[in-house]
């Protein structure tokens, strides 16, 4: 048997054959599983994933397996996360993914960029469950993950005129990141704050404050600005914790988005109680949190969204610090990289893009 290769360029090429709505459709397939009451036999299994401490890296591997009729496939991912937070290259994956009839390796898959667009296709799906047409962003981080949340959000909304990445300094990939988006989308103002700026909290209170989404991405362990400048009406995407240490948001923040019925969305409830920082140090239970999974159902095979109750917003000038606002709070779910790995792998044969190589498995 042959096993396809695919490099992180393949992957990039593959990717961009999908449509913002084919990705996010995708992940809600996914989610409906998880928060779908279980089977006999069961359509989904997703083992813990294993950690290994290494010199530099914390190795993680996660294996999982999708058995439905729509959505069928096992893959293992791993992936290595950088132990210093100086570390700007990014986070090394690559995804397994087994061959159903023989249970052999089918394909080996470059995992970076296919992390960051599950995720984003996740987040995707929330700001449209929660009914938002965002007009402006402000995005905390420049690695793959706001790149891929940037790219498809920019893609499907064209109501969005203004973006602003936020990013500790100014360097090659935030810089890079900012110019290919201002390339590309011309109708939508790109700027670039750095917290090292002279005015910068000005500029920083100024962005948030008038944000409609804001999108967080970073490996931070304090919150990275004041809930207070946040306006009603906001959503906020959290992706970037996924320890108890981790908190990317105030305490209080968190607690704007709970409410009956819950405007705080998850992943995993089970898997968000563990690894959510911001969750956790908020101290909720199961019942203040509404899995993404429940708002979403399917009539003969179309996606319908049951969509949480939007919070309506202000304008700048009345900015609430204790308003409503919606949140959708991702760590990630192996379920996730099964669904866009085999649907990448496919994509790349149709497309017949890859490296083959003959007679590995013989």
């Amino acid at each position: 048997m042959s096993l396809l290769v695919l490099s992180s360029t393949d992957v990039d090429h593959v990717l961009a054959d999908f449509s913002p709505l084919e990705l996010q459709n995708l992940m809600a397939r996914v989610f409906y599983l998880i928060s779908a009451p279980r089977q006999s036999p069961p359509v989904i299994d997703t083992p813990h994933r294993t950690t290994i401490p290494m010199q530099g890296h914390t190795a993680l591997f996660m294996p999982a397996r999708l058995a439905h009729s729509h959505l069928r496939g096992t893959a293992l991912k791993a992936v290595s996360v950088p132990q210093t937070s100086g570390d700007t290259r990014g986070l090394p994956a690559s995804t397994i993914v087994i061959d159903e009839e023989t249970g052999a390796v089918k394909a080996l898959v470059n995992a970076r960029s296919l992390t960051a667009f599950r995720n984003a296709a996740g987040s995707l799906l929330s700001t449209n469950i929660v009914g938002l047409s965002p007009t402006s962003v402000v995005a905390f981080g420049a690695g793959k993950q706001i790149d891929a949340h940037l790219e498809l959000h920019l893609r499907y909304f064209p109501t969005i005129t203004s973006c602003t990445i936020v990013n500790r300094t100014s360097n090659e990939r935030v810089t890079t990141l900012a110019q290919r988006l201002r390339t590309r989308f011309l109708n939508v103002a790109t700027t670039v704050l750095t917290r090292r700026e002279n005015d910068a909290e000005v500029q920083l209170q100024a962005a948030v404050s008038s944000a409609s989404l804001i999108i967080c991405a970073t490996s931070a362990t304090v919150p990275l600005f004041p809930a207070a400048w946040v306006r009603t009406g906001t959503h906020v995407v959290l992706v970037g914790s996924y320890t108890p240490a981790m908190r990317e948001v105030e305490r209080a923040l968190v607690l704007r988005a709970v409410g009956t019925p819950s405007r705080l969305l998850v992943d995993s409830q089970e898997v968000c109680a563990i690894e959510a920082g911001e969750l956790i140090d908020a101290g909720l239970d199961p019942s203040q949190v509404r899995e993404i999974g429940e708002c979403v159902y399917f009539e003969a095979g179309d996606l319908r969204l049951d969509s949480v109750l939007a919070v309506r917003e202000t304008g700048s000038e009345e900015i609430l610090a204790d308003g409503p606002i919606t949140m959708f709070k991702s760590v990630g779910v192996g379920l996730q990289d099964v669904a866009i790995a085999c649907a990448v792998v496919d994509r790349a044969e149709k497309m017949e893009i890859g490296t083959r190589i003959p007679n590995y498995d013989v």
